[in-house]
C-alpha cells in the first residue's frame, strides 16, 4: 500500500521554516561572540532535521544544499573548525538560500541555480580550507545609471498576499506617481470560477516604468511585500545592451519568518530549544476561526437566553435561572479559552529584527544595537499577522532614517552605536508596542516648511504633537524629502492607515537630537471587544470602551454655540467640540435646542470629542461580525454585532470619526 506523502508537506514546510527561525538567531548569536555549544547545537539540530525531511518527501535541491551546509556545522559543533566571521556569513547567505528554496518546493515555482551555486561553492571553499571572497553587493551595481530611461519589473505576489493587508493595485498606483507606467497582467494563475479564492492572489504583472527615477524609489513602492513575492527589477537603457535583472533589496533580505499556525497547547518561541515537558499539536488556522466563530454564535445565543430569563418568576423558575447563569460562566470561560488558542508572543515578529538590523546596518554603514522587550507578550494571531508590515516598514525607517552614521554621532557627543529598541506590554485590554531609538529625532521646523510647502494648514502655534501629526497626511513625502526630512515621512500614511484598520492607534514623540519614540496601541483581539451600548433613537450603537473616557450629563451653561463652528462643551478646564450621534448617522431629528442630553467623552490620536446620544444602555463584551462581507462600508462604523434581543447593534469606529469630524470642522 503506497502512502501519500502530499499530506504531509504543509507539516514539512512550517517545521522548516521555524528551523530557519532558530539557525538565523543562533547565527546571530555567535556572531556577537556568544559561540557556546548549546547555540552550535541548536543549529545543526535545525540543518539536519531539514534535511531529513528533504530527502524524505524527494525534495532533493534542498536536502543536497542542506547536506554541505549540514558538514560544515558538524566540524564546528565538534570543535574542528572555528566559528569565525567569513563561517557565520557564508551560514546566514545559506539560511536566505534555503528560504527561498523552500518557497519554490512549497509552491512549485523555479528558483535562482546561480544564487543556491555560489552559496553552496563558498561553504565549500571553507570545508576545503580555501579562501572565501566577499560576496559582492548586487544594488552597488545598478545605482540608477545616469542614462537609465525606465525600469522593467517582474512582479509575482505570492497567493497569500491579501492576508498580510496589502493590494498590488495599490503599488501598482505609487509606481504611477513615478512615471508613465505600462502593466501586462498574467491570468496563467488564474483557476475556474468555481475553484476562486477571494482571500488568495492570482494575478501577477511584467511592468515598464518609463522616466529617470531612482532605484531606490522603485525599491521603496515595494517595500511592504519584498517577503511575499517574487521580484526582479532591471533598469532599461538607451544603449543596446540592458542590465541583467536585480532582486529588489538582494542585499538586506528581511528575514519572512511568517507566524507559524498557532498550537493547540503551546509553542514555543523562534529559537527556543523543545523540552520533553511540553507537547502539542498543530492546528489548521481555518479550523479555529470556524472554532471561534461558533463560540461567538453561542455567546449570542446565551446573551438572548439570559434577557428573556429575566422575564421569568424567580421562585418558579429558580432551577431554570440557575442552569442559565452556570451557563453563562460556562460560555465566558469558553470564549477566553478558544481566544487563548490564537494568541502568540508578539517575538514571532520581533524575531525577524535583528537580521533585518544586521543587514540594513551593514548596508548603510551604520553600527545597530537593537533591543527587544516584552517578547513573550500575547497577541491575537490575526492581529500580529497585519501589524507585521507596519512594524518592519518603522524599524527600517529607523536605522536608516532615524540613526546617525558613526561619525556623525561621535561629533554629537554620542555613542557611535545607534540603539533601537522594541517593546511590547500589556496595559488594560491593549497591547502597547513601541519603536524607540536614540537617533537625530524629527526637525519641527522643517516638517512645518515642508507641509507649508503642499498647502497644508500649518502655523508655529500648533504643539509639537500637532506637527509630528503631519507626517502621516497623505503623499507628505517627495523623493528629495527621503533624506531631508529625519526619519518618518515615506509611506506613514499607510502605517497609520494599515493600525487604524486594526482598531489602534499611533502616536510619535520625538526630541531633535536625541531620538524618537513611536508608540502603538492595538486590541488584543479583532474578534471581541469590551463596548458601552448606548441608544440614538430607535437604534443601539456600541463605542468601543477603550476610547471612552468618562460620561456626564452636561448641564444647560456648559454648552455653548460657537459661530460657524457648531457647538462646544466645557468640561472642567477643556473645551471640546459637540457633536449629535442622531445628526451624524440620520436618525430622526434629534432632542430639541438646549434640551440637556446625555454625553459621551472620547479620544482618539490625542483627540478629544463629546457625542450627544439619548441614553446609556450599559457595557459589555460583543462579538465583532464584518459588516462590509455581509452589507457594504459604511463610514464611522467599523463592524457590527448582535445583540441579546437579536437585533444588530452597529460599532463605531471612532477613530475615523474623529478624523472626520475634524476634517469637516
Amino acid at each position: 500500500m503506497s502512502i501519500d506523502l502530499a499530506r504531509f508537506h504543509a507539516t514539512f514546510f512550517e517545521e522548516s521554516r521555524e528551523g530557519l527561525a532558530t539557525m538565523e538567531s543562533g547565527l546571530l548569536k555567535l556572531e556577537s561572540g556568544q559561540a557556546d555549544a548549546d547555540t552550535i547545537n541548536a543549529i545543526f539540530r535545525a540543518a539536519h532535521s531539514i534535511k531529513g525531511g528533504a530527502g524524505t518527501f524527494g525534495f532533493h535541491a534542498i536536502a543536497d544544499f542542506t547536506h554541505v551546509l549540514e558538514t560544515l556545522l558538524d566540524g564546528m559543533r565538534a570543535g574542528r573548525r572555528p566559528v569565525d566571521t567569513a563561517s557565520v556569513e557564508a551560514l546566514l547567505a545559506s539560511v536566505d538560500v534555503l528560504r527561498n528554496l523552500l518557497h519554490a518546493a512549497e509552491h512549485d515555482a523555479g528558483f535562482d541555480a546561480a544564487a543556491v551555486t555560489a552559496v553552496q561553492q563558498r561553504l565549500q571553499a571553507l570545508l576545503d580550507g580555501k579562501p572565501v571572497a566577499a560576496p559582492t553587493v548586487a544594488p552597488a551595481a545598478v545605482q540608477a545609471p545616469a542614462a537609465a530611461a525606465g525600469w522593467d519589473i517582474r512582479f509575482l505576489p505570492q497567493r497569500t498576499l491579501f492576508q498580510s493587508g496589502n493590494d498590488p493595485l495599490r503599488i501598482l498606483r505609487e509606481l504611477e506617481r513615478l512615471g508613465p507606467l505600462r502593466a501586462q497582467c498574467h491570468l496563467d494563475a488564474l483557476p475556474a470560477f468555481a475553484q476562486l479564492d477571494p482571500f488568495e492572489a492570482y494575478l501577477a504583472w511584467d511592468l515598464q516604468l518609463d522616466g529617470g527615477a531612482p532605484l531606490e524609489q522603485v525599491q521603496e513602492a515595494f517595500a511592504w511585500v519584498e517577503d511575499e513575492c517574487e521580484l526582479t527589477i532591471a533598469p532599461r537603457t538607451a544603449a543596446p545592451a540592458a542590465p541583467a535583472p536585480v532582486a529588489a533589496e538582494s542585499a538586506t533580505p528581511a528575514a519572512p519568518a511568517p507566524a507559524p499556525a498557532p498550537a493547540a497547547d503551546t509553542q514555543p518561541a523562534p529559537g527556543a530549544s523543545s523540552t520533553g515537558g511540553e507537547s502539542s499539536i498543530r492546528v489548521n488556522v481555518a479550523k479555529l476561526d470556524a472554532l471561534i466563530n461558533l463560540v461567538g454564535e453561542l455567546v449570542i445565543t446565551q446573551a438572548m437566553l439570559q434577557q428573556v430569563s429575566g422575564q421569568l418568576d424567580p421562585v418558579v423558575h429558580e432551577k431554570l435561572l440557575a442552569g442559565l447563569g452556570q451557563l453563562e460562566r460556562n460560555t465566558r470561560d469558553l470564549q477566553d479559552a478558544v481566544m487563548s488558542v490564537r494568541m502568540l508572543p508578539v517575538d514571532f515578529v520581533f524575531s525577524r529584527f535583528p537580521r533585518l538590523a544586521r543587514d540594513l546596518a551593514g548596508k548603510l554603514g551604520k553600527k545597530i544595537r537593537l533591543q527587544t522587550h516584552g517578547e513573550n507578550t500575547e497577541l491575537d494571531k490575526s492581529v500580529i499577522e497585519k501589524i507585521t508590515d507596519p512594524l518592519v516598514h518603522l524599524v527600517r525607517n529607523a536605522i536608516d532614517h532615524g540613526i546617525e552614521t558613526p561619525e556623525v554621532r561621535r561629533a554629537a557627543g554620542k555613542d557611535e552605536t545607534g540603539t533601537v529598541a522594541l517593546k511590547a506590554s500589556h496595559q488594560g485590554g491593549h497591547v502597547v508596542i513601541e519603536i524607540v531609538d536614540d537617533g537625530r529625532g524629527l526637525d519641527r521646523a522643517r516638517i512645518l516648511a515642508k507641509a507649508a510647502e503642499r498647502g497644508l494648514p500649518v502655523s508655529e502655534a500648533m504643539s509639537d504633537f500637532e506637527v509630528f501629526q503631519l507626517i502621516f497626511m497623505p503623499g507628505f513625502s517627495t523623493a528629495e524629502q527621503i533624506t531631508e526630512i529625519s526619519g518618518r515621512g515615506v509611506g506613514m500614511d499607510v502605517v497609520r492607515r494599515n493600525i487604524v484598520e486594526l482598531g489602534g492607534d499611533v502616536q510619535i514623540d520625538s526630541i531633535a537630537g536625541r531620538g524618537t519614540r513611536i508608540t502603538i496601541r492595538l486590541p488584543l483581539t479583532l474578534a471581541i471587544l469590551d463596548g458601552m451600548s448606548v441608544a440614538v433613537g430607535e437604534e443601539t450603537f456600541i463605542i468601543p470602551l477603550n476610547y471612552v473616557v468618562e460620561s456626564l450629563q452636561p448641564a444647560a451653561n456648559d454648552v455653548h454655540l460657537v459661530g460657524g463652528k457648531g457647538r462646544v462643551l466645557r468640561v472642567r478646564d477643556e473645551v471640546l467640540p459637540l457633536y449629535r450621534m442622531r445628526q451624524i448617522f440620520g436618525i430622526g431629528t434629534g432632542s430639541r435646542e438646549g434640551e440637556r442630553g446625555l454625553v459621551v467623552l472620547l479620544e482618539s490620536d490625542g483627540r478629544k470629542l463629546a457625542l450627544e446620544v439619548d441614553a446609556l444602555v450599559g457595557q459589555q463584551q460583543v462579538v465583532i461580525k464584518n459588516l462590509e462581507s455581509n452589507f457594504r462600508r459604511v463610514n464611522g462604523i467599523s463592524g457590527a454585532t448582535i445583540m441579546g434581543d437579536g437585533r444588530v447593534a452597529l460599532i463605531v469606529d471612532v477613530g475615523g470619526l474623529a478624523r472626520s469630524l475634524s476634517a469637516a470642522a
